[in-house]
């Protein structure tokens, strides 16, 4: 168990439960968030869609265009 300074959870963010994983690199001992995969991937989709200015309508027509080109399903096709 390891407890850590209310300055030290406020600086980074850390709930009560959230989880640590603590890694020894040859006698330095690193602790760390452990963040899941797909939170840390939407926080980083989510940042780059700000910095270029789109719209989530926006991401979804290109993605349609580049899966389907001009032959794009109706509605009522799928």
């Amino acid at each position: 168990m390891v407890t850590l300074s209310k300055a030290v959870r406020q600086r980074y963010s850390l709930a009560p439960d959230t989880p640590l994983t603590l890694i020894d690199l040859d006698g330095i001992l690193l602790l760390r968030a452990r963040i899941p995969m797909v939170t840390e991937l939407a926080q980083q989709i989510a940042s780059e869609q700000e910095r270029a200015g789109l719209a989530v309508d926006d991401l979804l027509t290109a993605w349609r265009h580049d899966r389907y080109g001009l032959d794009e399903p109706l509605a009522s096709d799928t």
